[in-house]
């Protein structure tokens, strides 16, 4: 239910938007919802350790409806991209103060200039390769990738460029495929279930 009634009120957001990105309502609340029991579920069963938890259930909030409004639209809007450095920071720090130190929070920072650094490179060399949208989501989701630890950086861009591919074989666009639901999906996956250390 929590999962659920964030996700109305991140799609509520995109759809009020100065430049809106509406998206399905209940998909996207259903998904969320799903997603969170999937994160208990390994919570519960000790997948890993409990101050890990805030960091996956924030990461989610964000992922589904923003996957949603790029697969739809093209675009990650700002509205939801911005907010998500400051969020994502608090789980980050909330965990690493009540886990392994300081250093975890520092690994995410660094993490999170490399991947946010490598994107903009790409985007700069190649704009038609990569929006500025994903770009200005990297920062944030490499921060929750080098949480978990440094080789997480390439499993997820390895599986992000695999989930884009897919959508290009199956989508078939003249104009290209998002890349975001690729990047959010990846993060997501290594975020839930990378295994019972966080690299910490």
């Amino acid at each position: 239910m929590a999962g659920a009634t964030l996700a109305v009120l991140a799609s509520a957001v995109l759809a009020r938007a100065r430049a809106p990105a509406p998206v399905p309502l209940a998909p996207v609340a259903a998904m969320t919802a799903a997603l969170w029991a999937v994160v208990g579920w390994r919570w519960l069963g000790h997948g890993w350790p409990s101050w890990w938890l805030p960091v996956p259930l924030a990461l989610t909030t964000f992922a589904v409806p923003l996957a949603a409004a790029d697969l739809r639209h093209r675009r990650l809007p700002d509205v939801l991209t911005l907010p998500a450095y400051p969020i994502l920071a608090i789980a980050l720090c909330a965990s690493a103060t009540t886990g392994p130190g300081i250093g975890l929070a520092v690994r995410a920072l660094a993490a999170g200039a490399v991947f946010g650094g490598l994107h903009l490179l790409v985007h700069a060399l190649s704009r038609s390769s990569l929006g500025a949208g994903d770009v200005k989501l990297a920062g944030a989701l490499g921060a929750v990738l080098g949480a978990v630890s440094w080789a997480a950086l390439v499993v997820a861009a390895v599986l992000a460029a695999m989930t884009t591919v897919v959508l290009a074989l199956t989508r078939r666009r003249r104009h290209g495929v998002p890349h975001g639901p690729g990047l959010l999906l990846a993060t997501w996956l290594v975020a839930v279930f990378h295994g019972t250390g966080t690299g910490a």
